[in-house]
């Protein structure tokens, strides 16, 4: 088998350049690579001269060595004709790149694959002789100096050679079959990384998404980042989008760097509840004061979390778990801790620090439907709820509603909105927020916290109750409503019916709740 250093000489493509050495009589002495060597390569000599190849053949200078492809010893040249000087012993080498030359009479050898000779430091005073008798060509020899002729040996230096290459087996490596494991695959991925490897590093990449799973994902992340891997790293984080809990209970998860959490927290596609997340990094802050030789103080652990605190959507929490969790942690100031109890329980709600954007684990666009064809003026609110009955015939998530201003101009309003079903009277979603209007007919947005699931053929109630003065309301409205995606043509249809009870007089023709926001 050739070995791998002979294949990344071979692989090198070389340009011509002269060799010469010696000097003789005003004339130039050539080296003698027209004998060839094993794997094509001349024989090089050891000794201070070739011997003559041939009769009437001119005498060879010192033979070189590549050094770019490791310090590989020369090998003494062929003996031929009348018993030249011995040669200087050295060990065989087949490190030597292909040469080509042969030299005519009184001519400069040129030298094949970017290699230059220099002549030697010490000049020599002898000359080779041409005669045609094998005596005349030995004494010549013997009466050359006895020091070896210095060579010096230069490639031009290929800068990522590799990359030209499509396979391994070009790469100075001995075969294409790779083995990785899981206890081997991430020092590989270094490795053909550090050496400019592409294709062993692709191997490594597409073993790390075969073997992708939520108790490793974050494990992944870290190791996707450190190697600028953003397709691996991408697929990382949508596996922890969608099994977010598990991710975040995986032994790993406390492992990482802090810009890998922040980069997850910012994400607005996460599958869990926010005081969920706060608890998840909570317990990364008690590792990293750990790493750190901190004291698991609440101020340490602040701290350490850095901006991932602020990351923590805290006014998508209810009140009950932002009391019971973050509020009595310590890891909040007196400050933040009073303005989200007043953004819980007072409109207007005040200005807090923290992202009220709810977090939405859905892919796709959003859609939405209306169900009345007309606005009216004047709907009035004494603290009853609207309510209206609605089923669908495909899968759904709602994440909130469209609800209708004020006629009286700019207005903010207190609102409860809820969704039940209707079955069993159990509230699926609910979020108690408020919203501001601009006194035209439009719909305004009133958002959940988290996205309610809708099974198909089951009955929901939708349900607003409003604080705030006279608004505007729809008529003309439609029982049966259907939202059809532009790019699939898939069909959502929504059918409306009347809800039993008190709604304050919302119903399929008129009333309140004229839009529903969903994801398919």
């Amino acid at each position: 088998m050739r070995c791998c250093v002979c294949l990344f000489q071979q692989s090198l493509q070389c340009s011509p350049s002269k060799m010469a050495a010696g000097e003789s009589n005003s004339r130039s002495s050539c080296l003698n690579l027209s004998n060839s060597g094993p794997l094509g390569n001349a024989p090089p000599s050891n000794s201070a001269h070739s011997s003559p190849a041939s009769s009437g053949g001119a005498v060879a200078a010192a033979g070189g060595m590549n050094r770019s492809a490791g310090n590989a010893n020369p090998r003494s040249g062929p003996e031929s004709g009348g018993g030249a000087e011995p040669a200087l012993r050295s060990t065989p080498s087949v490190h030597n790149p292909p040469r080509q030359s042969v030299c005519p009479s009184g001519a400069t050898s040129g030298a094949a694959s970017n290699m230059t000779a220099t002549p030697s430091s010490s000049s020599s005073s002898s000359s080779a002789s041409t005669a045609s008798s094998s005596a005349d060509a030995s004494a010549a020899v013997a009466s050359l100096p006895s020091s070896p002729a210095s060579v010096l040996v230069y490639r031009e230096p290929v800068y990522n050679w590799q990359a030209t290459k499509s396979t391994v087996k070009e790469r100075f490596l001995y075969s294409d079959e790779v083995q990785i494991g899981p206890e081997t695959v991430m020092t590989t991925l270094y490795s053909a990384k550090k050496y400019a490897v592409p294709a062993l590093e692709a191997h490594c990449v597409e073993f790390l998404k075969k073997n992708l799973r939520a108790d490793n994902a974050f494990m992944l992340l870290t190791q996707a980042r450190l190697f600028d891997e953003p397709q691996l790293a991408s697929l990382c984080l949508e596996n922890i989008d969608k099994n977010t809990a598990d991710a975040l209970a995986a032994e790993g998860f406390t492992d990482i760097d802090l810009d890998t959490l922040v980069a997850v927290l910012e994400r607005d596609t996460l599958g869990l509840r926010e005081v969920r997340l706060f608890g998840a990094a909570v317990r990364w802050a008690e590792a990293e004061a750990q790493r750190q030789q901190l004291q698991p103080t609440p101020e340490n652990k602040r701290r350490v979390l850095g901006k991932a605190l602020s990351l923590i959507r805290f006014p998508l929490m209810t009140i009950e778990e932002f009391a019971a969790g973050p509020a009595q942690s310590g890891i909040l100031t007196d400050r933040e801790v009073v303005s989200l109890f007043l953004h819980f329980t007072v409109n207007p709600k005040p200005h807090v620090e923290f992202i009220d954007r709810p977090r939405c684990c859905l892919r796709g666009k959003e859609c939405s439907i209306t169900r009345f064809s007309q606005v009216e003026s004047r709907w009035g609110y004494s603290g009853t709820s609207d309510r209206i009955r609605f089923s669908v015939n495909r899968r759904i998530f709602v994440v909130g509603f469209g609800l209708y201003g004020s006629i009286h101009g700019p207005t903010d309003y207190q609102v409860n909105i809820q969704i039940i079903h209707t079955d069993s009277n159990t509230v699926l979603g609910q979020n108690d927020t408020g919203f501001s209007c601009d006194g035209t007919a439009s719909t305004f947005r009133v958002m959940f916290k988290e996205p309610v699931e809708i099974l198909p053929s089951v009955n929901y109630i939708a349900c607003a109750t409003l604080k705030g003065p006279d608004s505007h309301y729809g008529t003309k409205g439609m029982r049966k409503v259907t939202h059809e995606a532009p790019a699939t043509g898939t069909k959502t249809c929504f059918t409306f019916c009347y809800a039993a009870g008190n709604n304050n007089g919302t119903s399929v023709e008129d009333g309140q709740i004229p839009e529903v926001i969903f994801y398919t």
